[in-house]
C-alpha cells in the first residue's frame, strides 16, 4: 500500500509518475512534469529540497545593501491590503495559492497574516513557507477552485508567462482575483532563470481575460537608475559584489520618484502590478492604444469604487 505522503503518485494510470512517483524534496512533493519542465529531477534531492539559492529570511548582507539601495515596494502594502478586503467580500474563508511563495514577497504581509484566508504556498523550490513544488506552467489544481492567487516578482521568471497566466485563470473561481508584479526596466536578476519584460500595456494584455480592478507601477524611474549604474559597473568588470557598493551612494535618487508623475511615469517604470477579477471575455486588440493613453490617470479609483459596492 502506497503512502501517498511520503510516496506521492500520479493518480492516472497512464501517467509516467504512476508508478515512478514523484520526488519528495525538503518533505514537500515535487508535482513537476520534467519532460516539459526547464528543471531537472536530478535538481530536486530530499536533503535540500531547493533547485535554487534563496536568502529565506532576508537578513543576509546582501539582502540588507538590496534594501538600503532600491527601497522598499511603495504600492505592494497597500495593494495586498486591497486583495484581502475583497477577498473578504467575496467569502468568509477565500483559499489562495502564492505562485512563486517561497519567500514572502515585499509587502505581502497582511496576506500571510488574514485569518479569513488560507494560503497555499508553491514554488520551484521547497521552503518553510510552501507545502509543495510546482511549476507555474502546470499548476497541479483542478479547475476553478481558488478565490484568488498571489504571484509576485515571478513572470519574468517563466519561459511563457502567457501559459502560466492561462493556467491561474483556469484554477480561479469565475469572480476569482489575481495579483501580480512583474519587472519593466529592470536588468537580469536571476541569471539563467529571467526571460521577460512587460511595459505596463503589455501587462495588460497579458492578462486580457481578466478585467483590471486596478493597475500601475511599482516603481518609478528612479529605482530603474539605481539598477542601471548597478548593472552598468558589472559590464565594466566591477563583479557582483563591488557594483553593489557602487551603487549604493545613489540611493537617494529613487527618492525622486516620489515627486514625478502622470503619463511618464509608466514609460520608465521599474515594474507594474496588475489586480483584476477573472472574466470569460477577452479584451479587444483595439482597445490597446487607447489603454495606453489612460495610462498615468488615477486607475486605483476603479478598486475604490469596487470595494463599496
Amino acid at each position: 500500500m502506497r503512502n501517498l505522503d511520503t510516496d506521492p503518485a500520479c493518480s492516472n494510470a497512464a501517467c509516467e509518475y504512476s508508478a515512478a512517483g514523484f520526488p519528495v524534496a525538503g518533505g514537500q512533493p515535487v508535482l513537476i512534469d520534467f519532460a516539459t519542465s526547464i528543471f531537472d529531477r536530478k535538481m530536486y534531492r530530499a536533503e535540500n529540497g531547493s533547485a535554487l539559492a534563496r536568502d529565506l529570511t532576508r537578513r543576509s548582507l546582501g539582502s540588507r545593501l538590496h534594501r538600503f539601495g532600491f527601497g522598499k515596494n511603495p504600492v505592494a502594502a497597500s495593494n495586498c491590503a486591497k486583495f484581502v478586503e475583497l477577498l473578504k467580500q467575496r467569502r468568509d474563508r477565500a483559499n489562495v495559492p502564492v505562485v512563486g511563495g517561497g519567500t514572502i514577497g515585499s509587502g505581502a504581509d497582511e496576506l500571510y497574516n488574514a485569518t479569513s484566508i488560507e494560503l497555499l504556498g508553491t514554488d520551484v523550490f521547497a521552503s518553510p513557507y510552501t507545502s509543495l513544488v510546482a511549476d507555474a506552467h502546470k499548476l497541479p489544481f483542478d479547475d476553478g477552485v481558488f478565490d484568488g492567487v498571489w504571484i509576485q516578482a515571478v513572470l519574468e521568471h517563466v519561459l511563457e508567462p502567457a501559459t502560466v497566466v492561462a493556467e491561474i485563470h483556469r484554477v480561479l473561481r469565475p469572480d476569482g482575483l489575481v495579483y501580480a508584479e512583474t519587472p519593466f526596466m529592470q536588468q537580469v536578476h536571476e541569471r539563467a532563470y529571467d526571460f521577460s519584460r512587460f511595459t505596463q500595456s503589455g501587462h495588460r494584455w497579458l492578462f486580457r481575460r481578466f478585467s483590471e480592478i486596478s493597475a500601475g507601477p511599482t516603481s518609478g524611474a528612479g529605482v530603474a537608475l539605481v539598477w542601471s549604474i548597478r548593472y552598468f559597473s558589472r559590464a565594466l568588470g566591477a563583479g557582483d559584489k563591488l557594483s553593489r557598493l557602487i551603487s549604493l551612494p545613489f540611493f537617494w535618487i529613487r527618492f525622486l520618484d516620489n515627486v514625478s508623475g502622470g503619463r511618464t511615469v509608466a514609460d520608465a517604470a521599474s515594474g507594474f502590478y496588475f489586480l483584476g477579477q477573472r472574466s470569460e471575455d477577452a479584451i479587444d486588440p483595439n482597445e490597446m492604444p487607447k489603454y495606453y493613453d489612460q495610462q498615468g490617470n488615477a486607475m486605483a479609483t476603479k478598486a475604490d469604487r469596487l470595494s463599496r459596492k
